[in-house]
This record gives structure tokens, sequence and C-alpha cells, in this order.
């Protein structure tokens, strides 16, 4: 049975109680009002027994934690993981509260997990699991679209999220906003379009508008401009994957992949695509032809030659006894806690920066938000207003060349008369909001020279919105 760690062990929610302590000193809050904060309001820890399909029974460990009510609902993913441990659970949904506040979305913080290895159980099995613990949630008042929102995380995905629908619905017949109460759904089941791929991109943003500055990249050495960065990623699941696919977009070149089997490396760049295929054909990243190096021990591939590392797997990746070998000089937290505080303070003194996860890898929750308020307002986003926008551009289109005398192309008119889709709208919204929240955070750090990391100046930010969402609602009774 999984439990939280031992005094002495790493403790990620200690790590992140440490940022949170650093961060705070640099803001003029209140300390009880400041332990509030850093405080999880409530965790719930649960047993629930299934049976196998060889007839046995098996008790199978799960928690769900609501970090901060300062906003409603709670929003957080859940992880399904042999891993998973209390104290993880309390870290993430820590980081949940300061992800929302950093990106301006109106959650309070949560995460879910159960201790399980998907690997280790059938289909049908994992849909009991999965039913059984929304069924616990609901008897507990822990999921709602006005409660608690959970969403895809580590081991889950639209198909877990579809279960937890359908099970929310069975539960609470004629509730009109019941698919508000889980986001990361399919398509056919109000789901939005752009989620899935939507924590990647918004890694590839952050890490775009990073090197955009010029005098930031002349503190490290770089030429400013994503073109040609050499970047290795950590992790080609969904977010390690779709950062992948848009840097290269941008015009990055991917020279590493890290996975759990092994690590390929080749200066020349690397087709994810084709490493995937190669996976399926034969189980294993290894053995990749275009590699020039390749590595059984994965944590060898992070300290090879590169610009940018993105670890988009798992916490605890870059920690004191690695984080020297690291040749990247910007680290893009892809996944949530990868680098310890000590691995942080050793490379951010060396001239390194980081971009934090709590900022870096938001783009998910940001497209969560978008889902549930397409749920409450039960209509996709484009469907009222995209043929009008056409019409409209259209006429503008025609006036123009009447008063010109140009005449445009058919590809041209296209291009301008177009309405936005769905998912344009969603990439739009995404986009604007990783740039502004990079250039907040940014704008933080350098107004005060004491603050010395990113992560600092996002904690900072974080810890005033949620500071003032208290004090604006007062203590009752």
């Amino acid at each position: 049975m999984a439990t939280k760690k031992s005094t002495g062990e790493f403790s990620f929610f200690n790590d992140v109680c440490q940022f949170f302590d650093h961060a705070a000193q640099f803001t003029n809050h209140d300390r009880g009002l400041l332990d509030q904060i850093k405080a999880c309001n409530s965790v719930y820890r649960f047993r629930f027994p299934i049976r196998r399909a060889n007839g046995k029974l098996e008790v199978i460990d799960a928690w769900r934690v609501e970090h901060s009510h300062h906003k409603s609902p709670t929003k957080g993913g859940i992880r399904y993981s042999d891993m998973v441990n209390e104290d993880e659970v309390m870290a993430l949904a820590a980081l949940m509260t300061y992800k929302c506040a950093i990106v301006n979305v109106p959650f309070g913080g949560a995460k879910g997990g159960i201790c399980i290895n998907p690997r280790d159980y059938s289909v049908p099995e994992l849909e009991t699991i999965t039913r059984r613990y929304t069924v616990e949630l609901v008897k507990k008042n822990f999921i709602g679209p006005a409660i608690d929102v959970p969403a895809p995380d580590y081991g889950t995905g639209e198909r877990e999220m579809s279960w937890i629908a359908d099970t929310y619905l069975t539960m609470n017949p004629g509730q009109l906003d019941a698919l508000g109460s889980v986001t990361g759904k399919p398509l056919s089941l109000s789901g939005i379009d752009g989620r899935k791929a939507a924590t990647g991109r918004g890694v590839a943003i952050a890490i775009r508008e990073c090197v955009d500055v010029a005098e930031d990249m002349k503190s490290l050495g770089l030429t400013p401009g994503i073109e040609g960065k050499r970047i290795i990623v950590q992790g080609l699941g969904n977010v390690g994957y779709n950062t992948a696919k848009v840097l290269v977009e941008y015009g990055a070149v991917i020279v590493g992949v890290c996975e759990y089997d092994g690590a390929l490396y080749n200066p020349d760049g690397l087709d994810v695509d084709a490493i995937l295929e190669h996976r399926r054909n034969t189980g294993s990243v290894l053995g990749y032809r275009k590699a020039s190096k390749e590595f059984t021990v994965p944590s060898e591939g992070l300290e090879q030659d590169c610009d940018i590392l993105v670890p988009a797997a798992l916490e605890n990746q870059l920690t004191e006894e690695n984080i020297r070998k690291i040749k990247a000089k910007i680290i893009a937290e892809g996944a949530n806690g990868p680098t310890t505080p000590k691995a942080e303070e050793i490379f951010t003194q060396s001239g390194g920066i980081i971009i934090p996860d709590m900022y870096c890898n938001a783009g998910g929750v940001t497209v969560s938000y978008f889902e549930w308020l397409k749920n409450l307002s039960h209509v996709a986003f484009g469907r009222m207003d995209k043929r009008y926008e056409e019409t409209a551009n259209l006429n503008i289109v025609n006036m123009v060349e009447a008063v010109t005398g140009v005449t445009l192309t058919s590809e041209q008119r296209s291009v301008i008369v177009k309405g936005a889709s769905e998912l344009e709208l969603v990439n739009s919204g995404l986009e604007d909001t990783m740039i502004r929240s990079y250039h907040e955070i940014r704008k933080i750090k350098m107004a005060n020279p004491n603050i010395d990391t990113l992560r600092t100046a996002a904690f900072v930010g974080s810890i005033d919105k949620i500071a003032t969402s208290y004090q604006n609602m007062g203590i009752w009774p």
C-alpha cells in the first residue's frame, strides 16, 4: 500500500512548500493568510474493493485532495500510477492552485490519484475502478461542475474521463450541467477540440516566449528566437509528444528523446513520429536506426548536449545528484515537479533558466477551462458566429476589390474570408494566455532584483492573487 513518504525521504509536497515559503518573503501578507494559502483544505483518502477477472478481490487505494477553495470549483487531474501516494497528490493539488492563479483561470486547485499500474488491468477492470472511484467522490460531494472538476493526468485520458462523466450523469439524473463535472472528454461527449494537445502546445509556446527575449538569451550565450534551437524531450506521452511536434513547427530541432526503456540522441535531429512507430513495432525506442547514440539508462539521455531540456515525464527527475551533468541552458518543465529545490538552486546559480511547471504546463488547465465553459453554455465555440464572420469578411473583400479594381485569387479570398473554427479559437485563447502569463511573471522578476528565478516570481504573482481573493471574501463565520 502506498503511503506518504516518511521523514528524511523525498517529499514532493515539502518541495512545493519550500518554493512557496521562499517566494512568500517577497510579499506583504499576514503569516496566517499565507498559512491558509499553503495548506491543503481537504484530503480525502479512501479504499475500495474490486473483483478481478480471476474472481479474487483486490483493495484499491485512492485519494482526492482539494487544496484551495478561494475559487470554485476546484480543478485537477486524476493520476493512475502504482507510485501514487498522499504526499504526491497533495503537492500536485497545491501546484494546481498556483497554476490556475498564474494563468488567471478561476479555479481552486485539486488533484486525484489511484494507486494502480494501468498496464496490470484489463479494460473492463479499469472501467470498474474508474466508476467506483467516481461513486466514492459523488458520495462525499468531491465532484460536480460547481464543486470539483477532474481531468486527465498521468495514466488516464479521454476514455477514463468518459467513464467518469457517464457515472456522474447516472447518479445525477436531470442535472443540466452534469457534463461540466469533468474535462478532457472526447469531442463526441462534449469535449473541446484541441484539449488533448493543449498542455504540450502550451509548453512549446512558453519556450518560444522565453527564447524570444533577446536580453535573457544574451546572458545565456544564445541567439534569440526558437529557430534552430536544439531540444531534448523526456517522455513521449501526450505532453512530450505534442511539445516536440509544435516546437518542430516553430523551427526547433529535437536532438534527443528519453523514455522509460532508454534514450536516443542525434545532433542532426530526430523524428518523433518515426520513433513512436518504431516503438509500436518493436516494443522499445531502442534500436532506432537514425539515432547516432542510444542509452539503456534513460537518465543519460538528459545529460547530452542541447540548448533546451524538456522534462515531460514525472517529478524528481533533476536532483542535486545529476543537475551538474545537464548541458542545457534552459529547462522547460513540462512535467509537474521534475526539478528539486536544491537542483534548481545549483542550475540557476550557474546561469541557467528554468521555466517553472506551474506556468509551463498550464496549457491543459487553460483549455479545460474553455471546455468547462462550453459545457455550461451548451454550445460549441464558433457555432453561433462562424458563418456571420465569413459573410462579413466576404462583403469587405468584395468592397475592396470593387474600389481598388484588384481581383484576389480564390486561395487569397478563402484565407481572408474564413471564419474561425473551435480549434482555432481554442488555440488562440491558449496562446494569448501563455504569452500574457509569461511576460507577467518575467515583469515581477525584473521588478525586484532579490527575486532570483522565474519560479519565485510565478509564486509571488499567484500568492498575491490568491491572497486578494481571500481578503475580498473575508473570514466567515
